[in-house]
């Protein structure tokens, strides 16, 4: 750590640190990160419900999933910095409400286009959670230890979720309608908010100056321009209109860079990257969900669509990635003491990407151990990645800047996931698009797998058997493309994280330091 930076830890904390409420304050806040991944996980089981019912195109399908993902990329900054200037406690509380609201919206679209906008309004109340949770983890735990098992049990409810959303969407979806799915964040919501009053403390910079709102229209403005680029172009192929955007976005971030390097307080201090560590552990996040995403977004449509497992059944099967990640997340921090930083997260990344590349030898009767296998392989993996490089990210800044440097963490992390659905899924999809399928069928059976069932529905037998064995065939065919691009993606990740995280360590208990040597 810098001498600036053990400055700001000094010995008064101590009676922060022993606050008897600030593990009771740590449930509260995990409750705002489990609402968040249930709501991401149980989309992709509900994908096949919303296809049938919404009858979306395979570009819409694709914007359901992830606009979500690229507004909350455009606005975690802005709300990480406002929660730094207004309090996070308050920012939270405000934003978990807005959540609840918003999924009685996204339960009861009736069309692709009101789901596409419900999605996204949902993705601005989600901007405002996640940093706010990790910002007020760095200002409840000063001690370095106690911290980095906070953020363990962060990271590990978060994948908690994953396994919880999975499971209690499928039961929803075997005995309601698929709004039902969202309707289950609401008494998580009410919870949330009803104990969150009561229980946390409010901390907020208070040298923050005024918010940035031409900032905030930048970094807004760049981030959704140059993810909707990369999206079209992926599913489509170059074109004009879309790189125009493109190079839009990429200019308003530049001016947004320039920009915060000017201000007195700004949005954002970008000298944060100057520190290898920092920018590591970001980069780290970013490609690591980038290969991620896109992979585990079709997953469920494979389970249940091509392998005919029922929602409950595919939730269940999608478990062992979830526990993975739990168990690592929670000895992530003790472990990359005792080794080091960049062993834990290289070896972490390393596994993902070996547990990716098993997927591509996937076919539509695969058997359930290669899966099961590779997912408990990849949940281990990110554990240890993701939980380690949360620790850098925020033990490397002073407290004030907390929840700017949690949403530079979360951005990542969203943008990643924005960029895997659009590249990945791409893959995915212009393969299954050029399946061959029997004579007279329908065009909707090449627009998704989802589609295709439904087509196949109303077909004579034999013709409706050939053209689902063509769809699965195609489908499965790009699944395995992209698993094949996500490993490279994480096997490369892992390289870079091994030389840029060269040095780094998690600060000590003693107040010894952290940062790199």
């Amino acid at each position: 750590m810098t001498g600036t930076q053990q400055r700001t830890a000094p010995r008064e904390d101590t009676a922060a640190e022993r606050r008897p409420g600030r593990w009771l304050a740590l449930s509260v806040l995990v409750l705002a990160v489990l609402l968040v991944a249930v709501d991401a996980t149980v989309l992709g089981l509900a994908t096949p419900y919303i296809s049938e019912d919404l009858k979306p195109s395979g570009t819409q399908l694709l914007w359901i999933g992830d606009v979500y993902s690229f507004v909350i990329a455009g606005f975690l900054v802005s709300m990480g910095s406002l929660g730094d200037r207004i309090g996070r406690k308050k920012l939270l509380l405000i934003g978990a409400t807005a959540f609840g609201a918003l999924s009685v919206l996204n339960a009861y679209a009736t069309t692709p286009e009101l789901m596409i906008a419900a999605r996204a309004l949902l993705g601005v109340a989600g901007a405002t959670l996640m940093p706010a949770t990790l910002a007020l983890i760095r200002n409840l735990f000063h001690d370095p230890r106690e911290r980095s098992l906070a953020i363990g049990i962060w990271g590990a409810t978060a994948s908690a979720g994953t396994a919880v959303g999975p499971v209690a969407g499928g039961f929803l979806l075997e005995h309601f309608w698929w709004g039902s799915v969202f309707l289950i964040n609401l008494p998580v919501m009410a919870v949330l908010v009803l104990v969150g009053s009561r229980l946390l403390p409010e901390s907020r910079n208070p040298g923050g100056g005024p918010w940035d709102l031409a900032g905030v229209a930048l970094s807004l403005v760049g981030m959704i321009g140059v993810v909707y680029a990369v999206k079209e172009t992926a599913s489509h192929g170059f074109a004009w209109p879309p790189a125009a955007v493109g190079l839009l976005g990429a200019a308003a971030l530049y001016a947004f860079v320039r920009r915060q390097l000017t201000l007195a307080a700004p949005l954002l201090d970008m000298r944060l990257f100057r520190d290898r560590g920092f920018s590591g552990a970001v980069l780290a996040d970013l490609l690591t969900v980038l290969g991620l995403s896109g992979l585990v977004f079709f997953l469920s449509q494979y389970l249940q669509l091509v392998q005919g497992r029922r929602p409950f059944e595919a939730g269940l099967a999608e478990v062992p990635a979830a526990l993975g990640a739990v168990a690592a997340g929670l000895v992530a921090g003790a472990a990359a003491r005792r080794f080091s930083v960049r062993a834990v997260v290289s070896g972490g990344l390393a596994a993902v990407g070996l547990a990716l590349a098993s997927l591509t030898l996937l076919t539509p009767s695969t058997g359930y151990p290669l899966l099961g296998g590779a997912l408990l392989a990849v949940g281990v993996g990110a554990g240890f990645s993701f939980t380690v490089t949360a620790d850098v990210i925020l033990a490397g800044v002073p407290k004030e800047q907390a929840g700017a440097a949690s949403a530079v963490s979360e951005t990542a992390y969203e943008l990643g996931a924005a960029l895997g659905i659009a590249v990945l899924g791409s893959i995915v999809t212009g393969v299954y698009r050029g399946f061959t399928g029997p004579a007279g069928s329908p065009a909707a059976a090449r627009e998704s797998l989802g589609g295709a069932v439904e087509s196949a529905a109303g077909l004579p037998a034999d013709t409706a058997d050939a053209l689902l064995a063509a769809a699965r065939g195609a489908f499965v065919d790009g699944l395995t493309l992209a698993a094949g691009a996500g490993a490279v993606v994480l096997l490369a990740t892992a390289v870079a994280a091994w030389f840029m995280l060269r040095g780094q360590r998690l600060e000590d208990g003693d107040g010894g330091g952290s940062g790199h040597s």
